[in-house]
């Protein structure tokens, strides 16, 4: 039982970070009433597509681009207009991402009077020169004062950083991750430098002014981090994402449980089951043209299609397998009327790649770092 999820993308920024690849933009100045209206008006399409299959939404995600910039009355609007639409639970997860270049107490308040109830702070460095070289806006001290209004503002708060940067050791890691576990946040977001293509970053690589960290030391620093979160009570549930147990982002578990969510906004995307299909859904990309098209016909979707049963297993496979817990064998084969290859499975569990406990397939913390690999290997 996974529920029902709806993803919310605000997709400005103040500024584009160097090393990111989400669909974010900055502009001078935009209408924010118009663009809350063009949100209403695609959930509502949606809504209206699912028909008498609306299912009971439980987690609402706010993301971006940086949600942050968003006023209280146009989240507000957003959570009222899913309200309306559909049945939620009673103890339904609302999550807004916030950068601490933008947070202050007033807007807290107004997104916790919102409904927001889950905070997801994008701290990515402490130390200053990191900040710097990661473009972000703010500094320590900033980020500091921005945690601390988030966990007197809201109950549950998570703390995201980013390690594995550039010349990175293992002492600096230790002592950078033992601060923020200090914190006392239930969740830390802890994901290693990627240098996407198409970013800064890559150009900068490309060119060598940027050398990336080593595969040797990244791997060092994501066995402490495993360490050092286990010890404080935080395990990773799932890759990079580490917490107390019962504090878990239920909607990023609804992700790798490969339940069902919408995504709305630019660029967003959305697995739906409607009439007994897996449907995949995404919207166009540039904000401007986003909202022309829900101008025109009432959404931004410009891709819409059935996932193939074969693709939708290995989909559920792939998105199960990067969570501790595993995957469900007898639900996944219920489900799609397949199973892993058994003899490979025995295979990669010889190697230590795998594991079997209580009728879950499991990758180990070995398995995880080569997640790709194993699931083109098991894969029916």
């Amino acid at each position: 039982m996974t529920g029902f999820g709806i993803y919310v993308h605000w997709p400005f920024c103040a500024a584009k970070c160097p090393y990111c690849d989400f669909n974010s933009h900055v502009r001078a100045r935009i209408d924010e009433d118009a663009w809350t209206d063009a949100i209403v008006r695609e959930l509502e399409h949606v809504a209206a597509w699912q028909g008498d299959e609306r299912p009971i939404v439980s987690t609402v995600f706010f993301g971006g681009g940086t949600p942050s910039l968003m006023s209280g009355k146009a989240v507000g609007a957003a959570i009222d207009t899913i309200a309306r639409l559909w049945r939620t639970t009673n103890d339904v997860e609302i999550t807004l991402e916030s950068n601490p270049a933008s947070a202050d107490v007033q807007r807290f308040r107004d997104y916790r009077a919102a409904g927001v109830n889950r905070v997801s702070l994008g701290v990515q460095a402490l130390n200053d020169k990191d900040l710097k070289m990661l473009g972000r806006l703010h500094d320590v001290a900033e980020a500091k004062a921005a945690l601390g209004m988030a966990m007197k503002t809201f109950d549950r708060v998570s703390l995201d950083l980013i390690y594995a940067r550039p010349d990175q050791t293992a002492e600096p890691w230790r002592n950078e991750l033992q601060e923020a576990l200090a914190f006392g946040t239930d969740h830390l977001s802890l994901y290693q430098l990627t240098i996407e293509p198409a970013t800064p970053f890559a150009t900068l690589a490309r060119t060598g002014s940027l050398v990336p960290l080593d595969d040797d030391n990244a791997a060092s620093l994501y066995e402490i981090t495993q360490e050092m979160t286990e010890a404080a009570g935080r395990p990773a549930y799932e890759i990079s994402n580490h917490a107390k147990p019962g504090e878990e982002s239920r909607h990023n578990l609804l992700y790798w449980r490969y339940g069902q969510y919408a995504g709305v906004g630019p660029g967003a995307h959305g697995r739906l089951d409607i009439g007994g299909k897996r449907i995949a859904t995404m919207a166009e990309k540039l904000p401007e043209r986003w909202q022309q098209a829900v101008s025109r016909r009432g959404h931004g979707i410009v891709e819409e299609g059935e996932v193939p049963r074969e693709d939708a297993a290995r989909e559920h496979l792939l998105m199960n397998l990067r969570l501790a817990e595993g995957i469900d064998l007898a639900a996944y084969r219920a489900r799609w009327n397949t199973e892993p290859d058994k003899t490979r499975v025995a295979e990669l569990s010889k190697q230590g790649f795998l594991k079997t406990e209580n009728g879950r397939l499991i990758a180990t913390p070995q398995g995880r770092l080569v997640l790709n690999r194993l699931i083109s290997e098991i894969a029916a």
